[in-house]
This record gives structure tokens, C-alpha cells and sequence, in this order.
């Protein structure tokens, strides 16, 4: 169907579940290194639903911003724009309920360390203003909810572990501290959890660094859970606990650290309770 007559008209399902599912197609292909061409995608969408160029990217970089939201990797090159339309959630949630494997997350090597400078980033400047998202985008984030998927995956923790211990020995090595870089201890994997941190390291005076690792395949944003351990040791050892951020590790592994108050950078809100007799 011609576009200008289509022009300024909200998206119909056929439409959304088309581009969604031509979208996914290619990120499957990004995830698993296979070739594919992003014009040639949108030249057949466009041809077969009948929406401009335009309208086929503008959408794309809604879709990204959707799974920006939900923790996941988008594509490259369509980067996130918000503003889209509460039919896009419904598409996002019929495939992603159709395709469960989509929410799995790829096989990663352990990604290799240069240097510590790369890897260290700016946290995500501080949201400001009304925090509030649409019904639909809540009730889409509960069903598919990054926080809970990334803490039900031990396998990425321990990975973005293993990732930060490397990063921890390359930073101190680098800082000609060689007797500190072999004095890190692996605190969760030796001791177990439960310390209220992960990893032992040092800074360069010789202080402790206590580091609680959070990790993720999503974007910087993407939320994390905190225990209330870790959160007690956090008031307890300001000066000595840390959250390092681990995201976009599938990709392109980046930190940023986060130092308390926690309060001062983050939004804290109380989700569980333990309930007792």
C-alpha cells in the first residue's frame, strides 16, 4: 500500500509484527557474526508493507529502544529513540513470548584485557525529571524483566567475575603494584557468597577495594538488584565497597564503578520481603 496515503497513520499489527520479526532476524545475525546488510532488509519491509525509508528506520530505533529497556543488545546503527507508540510493546511482547530463545544470552568467551583504561567508563548521567513509563511498558518489563533474568543467569555473573579479576591484575600491574595485583582474591568463588562483595583488590595506596560485580549483556542503564548484605556493608565500608558495573558484556565489555552513598547515584526501591511466622 502507498505510504502517502499511509502517512501520519499509527502502525498497524500486521505491520509492527513484521518489522519486529525482520528486526530480530537481524540481530540474530549480529549476535552470531553472520553477514547481513541492513538496506536490504529495509527494502524488502518497505515493499512489503508499503512505508517509507524513513518510517522503516525511525521504527527500527524504537524497537532498540524498547530492548534497551528490557536489558537486551540492539543493533548497531539504529540507535534508541523513545518517543514510540504502545503497539510496538504489544509486537515486542507476542514475539519475544513466541521466541523465548531470543532472551537467552549467547555463548561469550571470556573476553581479553588490554588495557584497564579502555575498559573504565563515565556512569550514565543522573535521570532527571518525571520517572514515571506507560502501563504497557511496566507491564512488558515485568513480563521480560532484565533485572530478575540477569540474576537468574550464574553463568554471565561469574563470567563479568572472572572479567573484573582480570581487569583488577591488569590495573595494579599497570600501576607497577605487582605485590597488590597478586594479592586479589576471588571472594565469591573461594569463600562463597554471602561477604557482601565479590572480588578483594587494592587500590594503589595499598587500601582495600571491596568490589560487588554486576553484570549484564544490556546497556548501561539496565537495572540491577542489590541485597540488603551488600547495601549494609555499603553504609558499614564506604570508603572500601564498590559496585563495579559490568554491561554490554557480549559485546563490548564496559565499567563504570559506583561508590556510596548509594542514594547519591542511584534510585533505591524495595521490591521483596521475607515473610516469616
Amino acid at each position: 500500500m502507498d505510504d502517502e496515503r499511509r502517512h501520519g497513520k499509527p502502525w498497524q499489527d500486521d505491520e509492527l509484527d513484521a518489522i519486529v520479526a525482520d528486526y530480530f532476524g537481524m540481530l540474530v545475525a549480529e549476535r552470531s557474526g553472520e553477514p547481513y546488510i541492513k538496506s536490504r532488509h529495509s527494502a524488502a519491509l518497505m515493499a512489503r508493507i508499503g512505508r517509507t525509508h524513513r518510517s522503516v528506520e525511525f521504527k527500527h530505533q524504537n524497537i532498540s529502544a524498547v530492548l534497551e529497556k528490557l536489558g537486551l543488545p540492539w543493533i548497531p546503527g539504529y540507535i534508541p529513540k523513545p518517543n514510540y507508540q504502545n503497539a510496538i510493546f504489544d509486537a515486542i511482547d507476542r514475539y519475544l513470548t513466541q521466541h523465548p530463545n531470543v532472551l537467552e544470552s549467547p555463548q561469550i568467551s571470556q573476553p581479553v584485557v588490554s588495557e584497564s583504561s579502555e575498559v573504565f567508563v563515565d556512569p550514565p548521567s543522573p535521570t532527571t525529571g518525571d520517572l514515571r513509563v506507560s502501563e504497557r511498558l511496566q507491564r512488558l518489563l515485568k513480563k521480560f524483566d532484565p533485572v530478575e533474568r540477569d540474576k537468574r543467569n550464574r553463568s554471565l555473573g561469574k563470567a563479568g567475575e572472572a572479567f573484573v579479576l582480570d581487569v583488577e591484575r591488569h590495573r595494579l600491574a599497570e600501576a607497577d603494584r605487582l605485590d597488590l595485583s597478586r594479592r586479589i582474591r576471588w571472594v565469591a568463588q573461594e569463600d562463597g557468597d554471602g561477604a557482601g562483595y565479590d572480588i578483594l583488590s587494592y587500590n594503589h595506596s595499598g587500601s582495600e577495594r571491596l568490589i560487588e560485580v554486576k553484570t549484564t549483556n544490556g546497556a548501561a542503564r539496565t537495572p540491577f538488584f542489590l541485597s540488603r548484605n551488600e547495601c549494609d556493608l555499603a553504609n558499614e565500608r564506604p570508603q572500601a565497597w564498590c559496585i563495579y558495573r559490568v554491561h554490554l558484556f557480549a559485546r563490548q565489555p564496559r565499567i563504570f564503578t559506583i561508590s556510596p552513598p548509594l542514594e547519591d547515584t542511584v534510585h533505591l526501591r524495595p521490591e521483596t520481603w521475607r515473610a516469616s511466622f
